[in-house]
């Protein structure tokens, strides 16, 4: 395989992608955002046109929780309208041999049958609080495959992962998604010596995660093995659901805490539940390694050791 170009390689999924890359000695090429905006169509066709990666990972985008999602529909649809466009049609254009787009399992209808097969997307409407992303997501699916049926081949591969999460997770209230939400305010809680802590919604709703590392050797499987004869797109998840009551027990373990939790029913708890169907991936013989317990004690690890460091010293 040769030049491989990872964008979003700071975050979450492009970091992942660039340490599975790495163990296999493949060439990355990467540019943060100060250097090109992905949402700029011009700027990427030149940069494409310069570069000729022959692999595309499309891990940049806005992503946020349910608290951003619901206060700044409009940027999330736009930034990420823009980037994939930008991205596709250059990709295209300089005749990239493969491409992964990351959607979110928050396209499935929100009511959708549980597992969630691929043939569910498009049969409902997505989850009210993040229906600005889902929609933008669904688009680039959608163009993913266009572009296939159009122009002849499986050059662009969509795949939906679950709730991902590991090093490099973005832990910011605003932010954050709900696992990584948790571990800061676990850990805020023990360092102030809080004997109660309020957590959103019911604590009812259930949601499948995924270790960042498993989902880029998902990834990587799909790059270099031959994806002609794949339905697309293919769900990648980790094959079981818990709830967010449970979830919040476990990283209060970890973090030591023990006081109080409370559950404020009149925030939303989002989608009922998300466990995804991932026949389509396990058919290539990929099974997530990263158990849920081990996962979230390394992310807590990481947590503590890289962003609460970072905000001591800053």
């Amino acid at each position: 395989m040769n030049q491989v170009y990872v964008a979003g390689h700071n975050g979450l999924i492009g970091s992942a992608m660039l340490r599975r890359l790495a163990r296999e000695g493949m060439p990355v090429l990467t540019r943060g955002p100060a250097a090109l905006d992905l949402r700029d169509g011009a700027a990427v066709a030149e940069f494409f046109a310069a570069q000729r990666p022959e692999y595309v990972v499309l891990a940049a985008g806005r992503v946020g929780g349910i608290v951003e999602n619901m206060s700044k529909p409009a940027d999330f649809l736009r930034d990420n309208l823009a980037i994939q466009q930008s991205v596709l049609q250059a990709a295209h254009m300089s005749g990239v041999r493969k491409l992964i787009f990351f959607g979110s399992s928050c396209m499935y209808p929100r009511e959708a049958a549980q597992p969630m097969a691929e043939r569910a997307l498009w049969t409902g409407a997505p989850e009210p609080t993040s229906l600005a992303y889902a929609t933008a997501k669904l688009a680039g699916l959608q163009m993913c495959l266009a572009y296939n049926q159009q122009f002849g081949g499986q050059r662009f591969i969509p795949v939906i992962p679950n709730s991902v999460y590991g090093p490099n997770d973005d832990f910011e209230p605003e932010r954050g998604h709900v696992l990584s939400a948790l571990i800061r305010r676990f850990h805020a809680a023990v360092a102030e010596g809080r004997e109660e802590i309020t957590l959103w919604g019911s604590g009812a709703a259930r949601r499948e995660f995924l270790h960042a590392d498993d989902l880029a050797n998902a990834c990587f499987t799909l790059l270099v093995r031959d994806t002609s004869e794949v339905s697309l797109p293919v769900n990648i998840g980790g094959g079981e659901d818990i709830s967010i009551r449970d979830l919040a027990g476990m990283i209060a373990g970890i973090a030591g805490y023990t006081g109080r939790i409370f559950w404020d029913v009149t925030k939303p708890d989002g989608a009922p539940r998300k466990l995804l169907d991932s026949t389509r991936m396990r058919a290539f013989g990929w099974r997530p390694s990263v158990t849920l317990e081990a996962g979230l004690r390394a992310a807590y690890r990481w947590y503590v050791e890289n962003k609460v460091r970072q905000e001591q010293l800053a």
